[in-house]
C-alpha cells in the first residue's frame, strides 16, 4: 500500500480509503450487516487501508454505528472521516451547517463511532442557508475542544471553498484541511470550474 500526507495534516493515510456509504441497510443506501460491515473493515486492515470515511447521513447512522462496533481494539490505527450537514430525519432544524447542528452532530457520530474524536470532520456540502462565519466559528470550537482534530469540506464548489478559506483566514479560524470533491474519470466537472 501507499501511503500519503492528508491535505496540510500531519496524518498519514492510504493512498485508497474505505468508503462506507453502504454500510447499514437504512434508506436503501446499502445492505452490508454489521458482520459484513466488520469482515470488510478487517479486510481493508489487512491490505493497508487505514484511512475510512464515513457520514452521519449514511444509513442514518447506521455505517457510523456498525464502524464503531468494528474498530474496537483498533481504533488509534484508524484514520477517521465523517461527514455532517444533511438532513438524518424530517425535522428542518435538524439539518444544515447551523451551529446546534453541528454540535449535535458531532456528539452523535462520536457516541455512534465509540470514539471520543474524529480525525477529519468534513461538511458535508454547501449551506446557503446558515451564515458561513457560523459554520466556521462552530468547526474552530470543535478543534479547540479536541473533539475533532481536522476540519474539511465535501461537495463544495471551487468558489465556495475558497470563500470559506478567505474568510477562516481573515478571522484567524481554524484552516480546512481537505477538499472532498466528486472527480473521477466519467465525473470531470471540477475541470471547468
Amino acid at each position: 500500500m501507499k501511503y500519503r500526507r492528508l491535505g496540510n495534516t500531519g496524518l498519514i493515510v492510504s493512498a485508497v480509503a474505505l468508503g462506507t456509504m453502504q454500510f447499514g441497510k437504512k434508506m436503501n443506501m446499502g445492505g452490508l450487516d454489521q458482520a459484513a460491515t466488520s469482515a470488510m473493515i478487517t479486510f481493508a486492515l489487512d491490505k493497508g487501508i487505514n484511512f475510512i470515511d464515513t457520514a452521519d447521513v449514511y444509513s442514518l447512522g447506521e455505517s457510523e454505528t456498525q464502524i464503531g462496533n468494528a474498530i474496537k481494539g483498533v481504533r488509534e490505527e484508524i484514520v477517521l472521516a465523517t461527514k455532517a450537514r444533511l438532513p438524518m430525519s424530517d425535522n428542518l432544524n435538524r439539518s444544515g451547517a447551523t451551529r446546534v447542528n453541528i454540535m449535535r452532530g458531532v456528539e452523535s457520530s462520536l457516541r455512534r463511532l465509540q470514539t471520543d474524536y474524529i480525525d477529519l470532520y468534513q461538511i458535508h456540502g454547501w449551506d446557503s442557508n446558515t451564515p458561513l462565519e457560523e459554520t466556521l466559528r462552530t468547526l474552530d470550537d470543535l478543534v479547540r475542544q479536541g473533539k475533532v482534530r481536522h476540519i474539511g469540506f465535501s461537495n463544495y464548489l471551487s468558489w465556495q471553498g475558497a470563500t470559506a478559506l478567505a474568510l477562516q483566514e481573515k478571522l484567524n479560524l481554524e484552516k480546512y484541511a481537505t477538499a472532498q470533491m466528486y472527480y473521477s474519470l466519467v465525473g470531470r466537472g471540477l475541470e471547468h470550474e
